[in-house]
Order: structure tokens, then C-alpha cells, then sequence
């Protein structure tokens, strides 16, 4: 502890809780002999709610939970576990979490735990980041390979708060809330099913546009969860171009038979516009395209898009700000938009083009015959 600075740091309330966990490290490796009565005295302190005591005891406690019978201790932890997930202390809830990740690994444990379900989906929405991808883990840890069917209101309630972190920034968090998805689908209860079709249409876009996410394990995991999804809606349309590799085809198919809302689904696609990722911005230029087809009369929509369309005409990609102007074109010229609004746009296109040659042979798009045209 000494050599470590843990004495120090034992003196000041921010790290005090740290130093515990290290002296509880330490201690371990002193006399296993001690872990009986350790324990027996840290659950006696958190099950009081005595506030000084609370936060060392637990810090003590999540290093102990390595080394314990859990077999021996599962009622007591059980019992605490519940009103320290909801303490007002993100440090505390950060704390029990970390115990929870350990108690989740013994299957014994991990059956006894999904009492705890409902507290930890309401920690998916949770503003700290540490701790929705700490709830994460966890549920994947209870949820994930298992049959045991979800109640209704918590499968709702479950995908409602996984649906926006299908998109999180963070990769585990996103990849652990694609899987999650699937297992939601896989698992509610029948009588659920219905009510739950409206969130898993709403993922359908988000997890088409991850299936060219650059991680291979994201994209894998949105292909997987999308063919589900579909599966679940019997979509046989959509299914059948996900299993044959369709991809390119299916924003044109989903539009084409939800024409009604073909608005609400060009604003889902618009934030994919400002990713960072290149292959996610080209997507969602193309769906752009397609969506401007079912948009005909409607004039504020179609206004957005031309709005995105110009934006992304200064792209970073060059491939990107070609489509985008071509794009532009295309829908500008079936809105019979004024001759020099188009001309404007289509010199644009034209010094783009000039000044990158080398973009007719991506083969991914002919911006070359736009011109020419």
C-alpha cells in the first residue's frame, strides 16, 4: 500500500474509495482466511444505508466478489444490490455495476439476477457512459443465448432504450445493443409481439445503414439483427434481399412500400450525412436519392433534402460531393426547378469532375454520364 500510495490516498474524500479497493486487493493476497468475516461485516454496513460507510464498503465489496463463495453470500448480495443501482451516487452505481459484471460470469448467480432486468434497462438512458455500457454488459450477460422469455412491458420498455444506441459512439455499446436487439425479438413474449413491430420498424434504417459500418463486427452484427427484424415484421420482400446479398436494393424496396412514411424515414436517414465514416455518408446520399422519388408533393421535405444535398457537396470524399451534386441534379430537374439553378449545380459538377479524374474508375457510381447527359 505504501509503494503504491495508498495511504495517501486513503485521506481524501474523492479517492477514498479507490484506496479501499486497493487495500482490498492487497488484503487478499494477506489471508483468505479473513474473507468470511470481511463480508459478513460489508453487508451488514450496506444493508444499514449508513452514508459515510456506504461507498468504501461497496468498493471493498466488488474487489471481494473475485474471490468469494457466492453460493454462500448470494441472498445478502441480492438483497443490496437493488437500492445501490438506484443511489444518487453515479460512483456508487458505477461500483455496484462492477459487481454485477462479476456475479453475472457464475451461471448460479446469473439465473437469481433477472429480478434486476427492469432497474438495468432504466440505466441504458443514463447520461454517464460508463454506466450504459457497464448495463450492457450486464444484460447481455442475463439476456444473450438464454430462453427465458421477456414479460411484455420490459421487452418494450428494452428495445425503446437500445433503439437510440444503435448509433452510440462508443463501438462496444453499439455492438452490445445490436445484439440485444436481436435477443428482444427473439425473446418477448407472444403477446408482445404486436406492440413491439413499431420499434423494430424504426430499426430497420439504422441497422441497414451500420451494415456498411467499417467495423466487420458491427456490420455482421446489424446484418444478422436486420434479418431478424425483417423476419419479425415478415418482410419477405426485405428478407429475401438480405439473404441474397441485396443490399443496394433494399432503401428502394422499404420506401416503395412505406410511401407514407417516406418522409419520417428521409429524416432518420439525415444524421447518417455527418458520419465519420465514409461508407455511412454514401449510403445515406443514395437513400437521399431514393427517397426524393416518394416525395414528389411534398414540397418542405424535399427542400430539407436539397438543404443536406448542398452540404454535402462540399464533402471531404470527392466520390461523395460527386454524388451528392448528381443527386442534387437528378431531384432538382424532376422538380422542374428553374434552368439556372441547374446550371449553377451542374458546373459545379463539372469543375468536381475535372479536377478529380480519377473518380471514374470507383466504378461505384458514373458521374462522368451525368454530365454528359
Amino acid at each position: 500500500m505504501e509503494r503504491k500510495g495508498g495511504w495517501d490516498t486513503l485521506l481524501y474524500a474523492g479517492t477514498h474509495h479507490y484506496a479501499v479497493g486497493l487495500l482490498a486487493r492487497e488484503m487478499h493476497g494477506v489471508s483468505v482466511y479473513w474473507h468470511h468475516y470481511i463480508m459478513s461485516y460489508l453487508l451488514e454496513l450496506l444493508s444499514q444505508g449508513i452514508s459515510d460507510w456506504e461507498l468504501p464498503a461497496m468498493a471493498f465489496l466488488v474487489e471481494l466478489l473475485e474471490f468469494v463463495d457466492f453460493s454462500k453470500w448470494a441472498d445478502g448480495i441480492l438483497e443490496i444490490m437493488p437500492r445501490h443501482l438506484q443511489s444518487e451516487s453515479k460512483e456508487m452505481q458505477r461500483l455496484a455495476l462492477r459487481g454485477l459484471v462479476v456475479l453475472s460470469r457464475d451461471p448460479s448467480m446469473n439465473k437469481r439476477m433477472h429480478t434486476l432486468t427492469e432497474r438495468l434497462v432504466d440505466l441504458l438512458r443514463d447520461a454517464d457512459e460508463e454506466i450504459v455500457e457497464t448495463s450492457a454488459v450486464v444484460l447481455s450477460a442475463l439476456l444473450l443465448h438464454r430462453d427465458l422469455a421477456i414479460p411484455s412491458p420490459i421487452a418494450l420498455r428494452l428495445a425503446a432504450a437500445l433503439w437510440p444506441l444503435l448509433d452510440n459512439d462508443k463501438r462496444q455499446v453499439q455492438l452490445l445493443s445490436i445484439r440485444l436487439f436481436q435477443e428482444v425479438m427473439r425473446l418477448v413474449e407472444a403477446k408482445g409481439k404486436k406492440a413491439l413491430k413499431m420499434l423494430v420498424s424504426k430499426s430497420l434504417l439504422p441497422l441497414f445503414f451500420n451494415c456498411h459500418n467499417e467495423n466487420v463486427r458491427v456490420a455482421e452484427a446489424s446484418r444478422e439483427t436486420l434479418l431478424a427484424a425483417v423476419c419479425f415484421l415478415k418482410r419477405r420482400d426485405l428478407e429475401h434481399l438480405v439473404l441474397t446479398d441485396q443490399m443496394w436494393r433494399f432503401g428502394e424496396c422499404l420506401l416503395a412500400q412505406d410511401r407514407d412514411r417516406a418522409a419520417e424515414h428521409l429524416r432518420q436517414a439525415l444524421p447518417y450525412l455527418r458520419s465519420p465514416q465514409e461508407p455511412l455518408r454514401e449510403a445515406a446520399v443514395r437513400f437521399l436519392g431514393l427517397a426524393g422519388r416518394f416525395l414528389r408533393e411534398q414540397q418542405r421535405e424535399l427542400q430539407l433534402m436539397s438543404r443536406a444535398l448542398q452540404d454535402m457537396a462540399d464533402d471531404i470524399s470527392p466520390a461523395i460531393s460527386c454524388l451528392a451534386l448528381q443527386t442534387l441534379y437528378i431531384n432538382m430537374a424532376v422538380q422542374s426547378i428553374p434552368s439556372s439553378r441547374l446550371e449553377r449545380i451542374l458546373d459545379r459538377f463539372r469543375r468536381l469532375w475535372k479536377s478529380r479524374p480519377s473518380l471514374g474508375g470507383r466504378g461505384q457510381f458514373s458521374c462522368w454520364n451525368a454530365v454528359e447527359n
